[in-house]
């Protein structure tokens, strides 16, 4: 996952905040002709809708209702997914070793193991 810089986390957070009507005048809306079953309502008005983040520059469609309305607050749902992903700050990760223990542990099993190899062969000899 790549990881957004500080400017894009700072206006993604940002544009969540806003609410939707704040959020959708940042937006370019199209609307067009969806396909697919739903009949001849869906075939054609221009139910689909298209938003275009331009801040951020994210593009999400919504076009499985008939609905103009439903389909622009569905586009709206993902737009603030994709927003929410692009404020994600991964925590850093810190290398560790294995304690003496754990070290002194493998060590023994592994003779251990060495062990039972060299009387297996040494039964077949």
């Amino acid at each position: 996952m790549d990881i957004a810089p500080p400017h894009i986390r700072a206006m993604a957070r940002a544009s969540l905040a806003l609410p939707d009507d704040k959020l959708m005048a940042e937006c370019v809306v199209d609307l067009f002709v969806a396909s697919g079953p739903g009949g001849q309502h869906r075939n054609k008005t221009e139910s689909a809708v298209r938003l275009h983040h331009l801040p951020s520059g994210i593009v999400v469609t919504a076009t499985e209702r008939r609905s103009q309305i439903q389909n622009r607050l569905m586009a709206l749902v993902r737009l603030r997914d994709k927003l929410q992903a692009l404020t994600f700050v991964p925590k850093l990760r810190r290398p560790t070793k294995p304690s003496r223990s754990a070290k002194e542990r493998r060590l023994s099993e592994k003779k251990r193991d060495g062990e039972v190899k060299r009387q297996r062969r040494a039964d077949f000899d």
